[in-house]
């Protein structure tokens, strides 16, 4: 599918990619991207690669001298989608886990207006880990509850959204509570959010850290205890 249109003009895409150790699969991701959307602008954020990542492609548009976290490097490349002019961002990981071919059914639903936000939505079928599917379910559930609209996978980092979520949610958080705490945010502004259903696939190991970076998601979700206890409806 072509980027999205207005008014008879294609909109500017942008498609960020963190990448931290992905040597081994980010030329392939970023490749695919280019043969899916053409128009786009491929920005890799290398953050603070020590295996060659950034020689593995042919330009990277950020880098971090050390590594600050997939937060970091997600806030830094959507702050240059939005200096490049980008109307529509679209964010995958570098490890092959989010198919570049799906982006267009990912920004389908903004070309028609029907949301503003759309995630790429992994179904917790044998191929996702025992443990990640527990979490999957339950980060799910209380993120429906909290932002009122249904929410079938809160940790996915295949995600396309407009210039004006770009802009107005900017959540704290450099790791991976980042990516929970920006669609917790996005939701409690009233964007709509959509979600279409992609491949799961699980390839090198995850750079997550279970207990550090579960207790910051832990924390995310403490924000919102109130609407947890009595739903969207709390303040």
């Amino acid at each position: 599918m072509p980027p999205p249109v207005e008014g008879g003009a294609e909109l500017p895409v942008a498609v960020v990619i963190p990448a931290y150790q992905a040597a081994r699969t980010i030329h392939a991701v970023v490749a695919r991207t280019r043969a899916t959307l053409p128009s786009a602008h491929v920005i890799v954020v290398d953050d603070g690669s020590t295996d060659g990542t950034a020689a593995a492609v042919r330009d990277v548009a950020l880098r971090h001298h050390t590594n600050l976290g997939k937060g970091a490097a997600l806030r830094d490349g959507i702050h240059e989608a939005i200096t490049r002019g980008a109307a529509v961002v679209v964010t995958l990981d570098a490890d092959g886990q989010h198919p570049p071919e799906e982006i267009g059914r990912l920004l389908a639903p903004i070309a028609d207006g029907s949301a503003d936000l759309v995630l790429g939505s992994r179904e917790r079928s044998q191929t996702m880990p025992l443990g990640r599917r527990l979490t999957n379910w339950l980060s799910a559930r209380l993120t429906t509850r909290i932002g009122g609209q249904s929410v079938s996978d809160a940790q996915t980092g295949f995600r396309a959204f407009t210039r004006a979520v770009a802009e107005r949610v900017r959540p704290a958080g450099d790791r991976y509570e980042y990516e929970t705490a920006f669609l917790l945010d996005a939701l409690r502004a009233g964007f709509r959010v959509a979600s279409v259903t992609v491949p799961t696939i699980y390839g090198p190991p995850s750079h997550f850290r279970t207990w550090s970076d579960t207790w910051r998601l832990a924390r995310v979700f403490a924000r919102h205890a109130g609407r947890i206890m009595v739903g969207a409806g709390a303040t």
